[in-house]
């Protein structure tokens, strides 16, 4: 590979990067030597970032929901919903989809990342983020009255679907074999 070769195909991968950015401004090839463009009186082009990221926390387990426009897709995981184990949890995952009905899901994709903590951490971490995205796209993108009776509808009904569960383990301290218990005290 000639020099020449090098450094127009290091410019295609550098101009392929920057338009898979957010904000990009559009570069001409120039060679070395030779000025470059003036950056700022290049045009800025933006991308459709119609997405909402909501993250939360059951115990150990983290589940990350990204909420974007489109026709109703529910993966977790990269797997559908409904292959989500354990099988007897189902239930659990489907409970915003039951109470808010297909409709409010129709017009967006919900792709959730879930990772940590046991089974039952994981389905509630991923309902609370399911449950959480929804509400933040609505309020974010269609309306602020849509997004009140959809937060009414989940807290009416159980209201760890919104509110994350504060509990975490507690420090073991010294004198004792857990955070609270003292080791056994002797005064024979």
């Amino acid at each position: 590979m000639s020099v020449a070769q090098f450094i127009t195909s290091t410019t295609n991968m550098t101009a392929s990067v920057l338009t898979s950015l957010s904000r990009v401004r559009t570069i001409s090839k120039c060679h070395i030597g030779e000025p470059g463009p003036d950056l700022d009186q290049l045009p800025v082009t933006t991308r459709d970032t119609s997405d909402k990221c909501v993250c939360f926390l059951q115990k150990s387990a983290t589940a990350v929901a990204y909420c974007k426009r489109g026709n109703g897709n529910l993966r977790v995981n990269g797997r559908p919903l409904e292959l989500v184990e354990p099988r007897v949890l189902q239930y659990k995952l489907q409970e915003p989809l039951l109470l808010l009905g297909k409709e409010r899901f129709s017009g967006v994709d919900i792709r959730v990342r879930v990772n940590g903590g046991g089974h039952v951490a994981q389905i509630y971490a991923i309902r609370q983020a399911i449950s959480k995205a929804l509400v933040s796209y609505y309020q974010k993108y269609v309306d602020e009255a849509s997004k009140k009776e959809i937060k009414d509808i989940l807290i009416q009904y159980d209201r760890t679907l919104l509110v994350a569960d504060p509990r975490r383990c507690e420090p073991k301290k010294f004198g004792g074999p857990g955070a609270r218990a003292r080791y056994q005290k002797s005064y024979r």
